[in-house]
Order: C-alpha cells, then structure tokens, then sequence
C-alpha cells in the first residue's frame, strides 16, 4: 500500500493567501489634484472661470477655506501623499535634486509610507494618473531606479509624466515603468487632459468588472493649471471678453464674491498690489489685450479640465459609485509667478537669454496655447488668481500657501454646501482619510520601521461644523521663505535671495481676524511675534528644516556636476526608448561633438539625434537629401545645411565650439570632415528642454523645419554625444529657469 504523503485538499490550507478584506463602508477615493490653481480660481471660490462641475461638487459637500500646502509642487505632493511635513520625508525643497542633507533629498523616504502603501493591506487598489514629480529626475530614466517611481511607491497602475510640466500635446508620457509615445498628436486632436481622463475612467471600470466589492484609491493629476497654458484656441478666445477690464476689476470683483459667499469675512480688506505690479491701466492697450489673452488661455485650460472632472463625475454616477466615493478637489500651491511681470508666449527663449521682446509676444498673441508656445501669465493675474492673499507659489505668505479644497462624499457628508472655516494642512490628508476609514497607519512597511504621522484628522469638521481647531502649530518653509501658524495667528517673513536669514522681517498677523494678511501686528504684540518665532526654529529643528540655505542655482548646478561626473562620451543606440531631459547628455554652455553611424538608402530622410521640441531644442536630420542641423532657443532657429549627401557617407555629425564670447560655431560633419558652418549668436546656456531626447525620430513637436515623427528611413546605428570639459554653467541663471519649470 503506497504511503499517504501530505494532507488532502480537504484537509489543506487553501494554496492562493486570501487578499485582505477592506473595513465595512470604507469609501472609494478620488484625489483630483490641480497645479498652480490660486485660492480663487475655481467659480465656487470667486472665479469667473466656468468650473460648473467642480461648483457643483462643492454645493453637494463642502469647502473648506483654511486649507494649506507648503508653497510648491514637490513639497505638496510629498505632505499629501505621506501625512508627514515635507522636509520630514526629505522633500524639503523639489524632486530636481539631492543636496546630501536629509530634509533635502528629492526622494520620498522609505520611512515615510504613502497612502497606497497605507491602503494595499486593507484590500484597497490604487490608480495613479498624471504629474508625479516626487522623485529625482535623474532617477526617471529608462534603468530607473524604480522604487521612487508610482508602482514603487503604492500604486498598481500609473499613467503620467513624471517631471514637474509637460507638453499639453506631445507630453514625456509613462505607462506604469515604460515611457510610451502618444496616442496621438496635436493634428489628430489630441489634448493630455482628455487622455488622463480616458484613462482613469478605464482604470475604474476595469477595477469594477474585475472586483467590484473591492474599494479603490484614484490619483488624478492633470497637467492643468501649470504652464505651458494650452487649451483650444476658440476655449481661450471665449475669455477675451471677461478679462479685458485688468486684474485690478477682477480682484475687486472676487473679493466682493467671495464675501457673498461667506467665503472669506465680510471686513476682509484688499491688499495693496503685489511688489512689482503695475496698475492695469497704466500698460498700453496692446499691452493689455496681450496679458488679457495670457490669462485667457490659463482660464481656459482650467475650464478644460473641468469639462473632463464632469465626465469622469458622470461616469462614476452611471457605474452606481458616486454615493460610495469621496471626491477631494485641491490645488498644489498658489497661483505661478514664473510668468514675470509680462507674461511669456514663449518662455524657452528667455531662459536662454534670447529676449521676447513685446512687439514679438504681440505678433504671436493668436498662437498662445498652441503647439509651439509655452505661454505663462505676468504677475498681475497671478494676483488676481490667489485673491485675496498675498505674493505667490514659492512664498509663504497666503498667496503661496492657502488653496482651495472641495471635499463632496454623497454617503459620508450630510451637509450640502457649506463653507468649513478651519486650519487644515497637506500633511492632515493622509489622517484625515486613514480617521475616514477606521485603520490606523503601519507600524512597518516592507520591513522598514515608520515615522509617525505628523498631520492631524480633520474629518471630525465634515459633519460639524463647529468641530474644533487643529491644535498644534504648523510651520512653513520655502527657500528661505517661512512662516508658523497657531492658534489662528501666523508670523511670516518674506526672504530676498542671498541675503542674511538674520536680517528678515518678521510679521504677525491674527489670521481669524484678518483672512489677507494685511493687518501687521509686529509691532503691537513683539511677545507674541517672538513666541512664534521660537516655535518656527523648534519646529524647523524637529522636522528637518536646518540648515536654511537659499542656494537654489548653486545646488542645482553641483547635483547636476555630481550625478554626470566625468562622462564625456554617450553611445545611443538604434532601438532606445525616451530619454528624459534630465538624463540625456548636457550639451549646456559647452563644446560638444555629435556623430551618427548610417547606411544611406536612396531617398532616405528623417530625424538623427533630436532633443526638445517646438519651444526649444536641437536636431541633428537628413532632409533632401542633405544633413542639417538645427538650434532652436524659444523658436529662434539658426540652421546649417551640407550639399548634398554622398551616397557612401557612413558618419553624419556636427560639432559645436563653444566661446567665451558670446556667439558659437556649428559645422557639420560627413564622415569626419566639415561639410557646413554657421555661427549663431544664441545657444543653450541655461537650459536644452524640458522635453527629452530621442534617436532616429523627433517624438515630441519638431524641434526644426520638418514633419514630426519625421522617422528616419534609412539604416541607423548608433549616435554618439562626446561632450568637452569646458562646461561654465551660470547657476542663478539656471536657477531661474529651473524655477519656471516647477
């Protein structure tokens, strides 16, 4: 008789571990998460932008006005997704760099869980869709390393882009860890708005015809309201007419909305005009029907998205999961003063030190939010977006830092469009939902210990609206810029760039009574100011803050020394996939050399070696049956053609001398000898494109003359960057253009 080995089936534990089961009624959750959007974009919060279906989420839930973010993008994202302050998880700063201290990593420690994390254990599935941008960008590479990346991170399904901007059509896109190509192109009608919202809504439907008792964790992140601004161009013209009376109507009219409202209180006075901010009127009339169409186009983008916000709303409402999802609506910061005090058509070029001069923003005023533009309104409208707060994104004032939030819950939210007064910050969503849902943070996630959360559960004020206050202070702190709330008062000091930290001037201002800041209080209650004070510097030393250092373009600069070292050759070979910007080879303020290996086939053409795009780039190609190159710095374009190709070339280059002087020189190559020389007066000093690089197709929109894709047809093998050692890199100016970027 054979010997029983084993247990039988029956007697067995079942082979596949059962998946954890969610708590009863733990909600769906949809984050719907802007860029760039001030305190009153939306038209529930003063707008006269039409956002009729984030109006109408908030007059099924709740707005909230006290609700904080931390000034910048990278920043926000890490409090938001980790419930802990963000130099806490070394985001102290952006994803753009790692500066060795641990507040300022660019990476989200390993210690500090993110939602997903927090959620996968208790049966949840997470989708993320749209901007990550919390990770270094020297990371986002084809080899990775993935474990900052979405899926690394928590998420089961990602697709986005992984730097702080992109392309509205033609965007760096990510399917999960694979960068991929558009679905389509601006011609076909392509926006990445509608893409994001396609994709979402597959995500879900997915999730609920494969596991429909199992709730769900939804990122959605669109590109909107960062620039560049694109939108459709009869979307921005319908917006002429609303704006064409200035940014100083349009903030006295918010404000008096606002107060309808009960948004803000009824004595909330208007701040003076930002620094720097010209009255309206004083700006010559083509002057202003230029800014007016700029801020058109930024409003019109934010309608845009609103259009698709209703159709995934509508979507979740046909599929029987509205009532069961928790739908939060905020932005990441206030509103960009990257535009300056003029605005941008094409930034690109001022940040290569090639002017944009006013005549030549005129000309182009009907292309703006096209595909050649990387538009960015001036100061005054950025103003008006964060009425009625003061300053900007980067700062720490409420212009800066106080942001709309819309939290609609149809089953969880019994009140209907009321207005939520309390201090809520970032770093409080992750309890909030965690409280929401009845599970306590991990102790341990893949066997690394955690760190505390740090924010605090403001659920209790969704069903009272008497609930109270959140009872420890919050620090803020952005590039030397800081700022301490508690109790309802907040000291702050604005930090000019490379000054003494000593030499800031504190305010004070009793924010329950005084929702603008504009009421300084310094002076009449110095104890109370220098309490404040000491707590930011006890806060700044428990959460990473320290050292203060205000060397943004500097930092910049070395992390960038640093991560390329001494490589002077790169070898890209026919096949490779994206290269994002930030780890494709620096051709910046530097001579470099270029050589592609071909087979010419009769009637061969198309795109070598190609890096940027329509804003701003460089392209190596073959086109009738010649080899050219072309620099393009913000739409400037300086090209150099060869006679025609002998059949037999086999190497196809061009070299670059740079000069201390100024002007450079480009001479083309055939097969080692100059076949082609120009000298042009504009280069790549700060900055090639925050569009990445590609061999043997222009992916994105076309750097030069030509067709994009614009494959090239004939036989590819290799490309080869040999770049010089005399790279002299100006590190305020690629500061500056850096800025712009986030």
């Amino acid at each position: 008789m054979a010997q029983k080995i084993g247990r039988t089936v029956a007697e067995s534990e079942p082979y596949w571990p059962q998946a954890p089961r969610p708590p009863k009624g733990a909600p769906n959750i949809l984050v719907i998460l802007f860029d760039d959007v001030g305190f009153s974009d939306f038209g529930c919060y003063g707008s006269p932008i039409r956002t009729p279906n984030i109006d109408r989420l908030a007059a099924e839930g709740l707005r909230y006005a006290g609700f904080h973010t931390t000034a910048m993008c990278s920043t926000t994202r890490a409090a938001l997704l980790t419930g802990r302050n963000h130099h806490s998880v070394g985001m102290g700063c952006l994803a753009n760099f790692d500066c060795g201290f641990p507040g300022y990593r660019g990476k989200l420690a390993r210690e500090a869980a993110t939602l997903p994390e927090m959620l996968r254990p208790h049966g949840y599935r997470n989708y993320m869709l749209g901007k990550w941008h919390v990770t270094r960008l020297t990371e986002t590479g084809p080899t990775g390393p993935f474990d900052g990346w979405p899926l690394g991170r928590g998420f089961d399904r990602y697709y986005g882009f992984m730097d702080a901007e992109t392309d509205q059509y033609a965007p760096e896109l990510v399917r999960d860890n694979t960068p991929i190509t558009p679905p389509g192109t601006y011609e076909t009608g392509y926006h990445l708005t509608t893409d994001l919202t396609d994709e979402a809504i597959r995500y879900i439907a997915d999730h609920t015809a494969d596991a429909p008792d199992r709730p769900w964790l939804c990122w959605f992140a669109p590109g909107a309201c960062h620039a560049p601004h694109q939108a459709p161009a009869d979307l921005i013209r319908s917006y002429d007419a609303v704006f064409e009376r200035g940014w100083d109507v349009e903030r006295e009219e918010r404000l008096a909305r606002q107060k309808a409202m009960g948004l803000v209180p009824p004595d909330t006075k208007l701040p003076p005009r930002n620094d720097g901010v010209r009255p309206w009127d004083s700006h010559p009339e083509d002057e202003r029907r230029l800014m007016t169409r700029l801020q058109s186009a930024f409003a019109a983008m934010l309608e845009h998205t609103d259009r698709h916000i209703g159709r995934l709303v509508s979507f979740l409402e046909d599929a029987g999961l509205r009532d069961d999802t928790i739908i939060l609506v905020m932005s990441d910061n206030g509103a960009s003063q990257e535009g300056g005090p003029l605005g941008f058509v094409n930034a690109m070029g001022p940040f290569n030190f090639r002017g944009e001069p006013m005549a030549e923003k005129i000309a182009r005023i009907d292309d703006i939010g096209g595909p050649d533009t990387h538009s960015n309104f001036p100061h005054g409208w950025a103003m008006a977006s964060n009425t009625p707060l003061r300053r900007y994104k980067q700062n720490t004032h409420g212009g800066g830092i106080r942001d709309p939030l819309v939290i609609s819950w149809p089953k969880g939210i019994a009140a209907r469009g009321e207005i939520r007064p309390h201090f809520a910050a970032a770093c409080d969503l992750v309890p909030t939902l965690l409280d929401i849902i009845g599970i306590a943070p991990p102790a341990e996630v893949q066997g690394v210990k955690q760190m505390p959360l740090e924010g605090e559960s403001f659920a209790r004020s969704l069903h009272d609206a008497a609930a109270p206050p959140r009872g420890s202070p919050q620090y803020f702190e952005m590039f030397g810029h800081r700022g301490l709330w508690q109790d309802g008062w907040k000291a702050v000091a604005f930090h000019p760039p490379g000054s003494s930290f000593d030499s800031d001037v504190w305010e004070l201002f009793h924010l329950d009574a005084d929702f603008s800041e504009s009421d300084d209080l310094a002076a009449a209650e110095p104890g109370r100011l220098a309490a404040l004070v000491d707590e930011w510097w006890r806060q700044a030393q428990a959460h990473q803050v320290l050292p203060l250092d205000d060397r943004f373009g500097p930092r910049i600069v070395e992390y960038a020394t640093r991560f390329q070292a001494d490589r002077r050759r790169f070898v890209l070979h026919r096949g490779m996939g994206h290269l994002p910007t930030d780890v494709a080879p620096d051709v910046r303020a530097r001579s470099y050399r270029i050589e592609a290996d071909v087979v010419l086939t009769p009637g061969c053409e198309g795109v070598l070696i190609a890096h940027g795009d329509a804003t701003s780039g460089y392209a190596l190609y073959v086109k009738d049956g010649r080899l050219h190159h072309t620099l393009n710095v913000g739409g400037q374009k300086v090209t150099v053609s060869s006679d025609p190709l002998p059949p037999t070339a086999t190497r196809l280059g061009v070299a670059s001398l740079r000069s201390d002087a100024g002007p450079r020189a480009f001479t083309l190559l055939v097969d080692g000898r100059p076949a082609g020389e120009v000298t042009a007066s504009i280069a790549f000093v700060t900055f090639i494109s925050w569009s990445g690089l590609d061999v043997g197709v222009g992916r994105g929109s076309p750097v030069a003359d030509y067709p994009a894709p614009f494959a090239f047809t004939g036989e590819l093998a290799k490309v080869t960057v040999t770049l010089d050692t005399d790279q002299a890199l100006d590190g305020d100016a690629v500061a500056e253009a850096e800025m712009a970027r986030q």
